[in-house]
């Protein structure tokens, strides 16, 4: 799941400024290290087995280019792809706050803070083509939460928000 609680206490001492709650969101990344390496490797076999009835001649030197080419054009795709996904969202409860930091692939940082007992989890049936829209409202504006989440993702993030919400009041 791209979800890790990080932290879930009954109660903590209000005091301390201790997070209750602490979950931290990121992209499902189905393509590991690994994978990479065998889908890079095993594309270059498959664009250099036609070549092989074709060395020693002036063909080869033709249509080799175009084969590495599309290996590049591969690579470059896929690290591209990983630089995209690569944001994380952290979602924070203490007794006197709730905080959402989102981390975005550039390096921005956006945050997001409120009050807790003024905070509702809502989640919306379809909004525009996506399912289970998941939201935080009543802070000084609505904001998404775990927009690259799966459907069934959010409404089990909501429980768990919505849980912990309920919790500290």
């Amino acid at each position: 799941m791209p979800y890790q609680v990080l932290t879930d206490r009954q109660e903590a001492p209000a005091s301390t400024g201790a997070f209750l709650y602490e979950v931290r969101l990121w992209p499902h990344q189905s393509l590991t290290g690994t994978g990479f390496v065998w889908i890079i490797g095993g594309t270059f076999v498959m664009a250099c087995i036609p070549l092989l009835g074709l060395l020693g001649t002036v063909v080869f030197l033709g249509i080799l280019p175009f084969a590495m080419i599309s290996v590049l054009a591969l690579t470059w795709s896929l690290k591209r792809n990983w630089r995209d996904r690569d944001i994380v969202e952290t979602f924070r409860l203490t007794h006197d706050r709730v905080e959402l930091i989102r981390i975005d692939p550039d390096g921005s940082r956006r945050d997001w803070e409120a009050n807790p007992y003024w905070i509702r989890v809502s989640r919306h049936d379809k909004v525009g083509q996506v399912e289970d829209y998941l939201t935080l409202d009543g802070g000084p504006r609505r904001v998404e939460i775990g927009a690259f989440l799966t459907p069934a993702e959010r409404r089990g993030l909501e429980d768990r928000l919505a849980g912990a919400l309920a919790r500290l009041r």
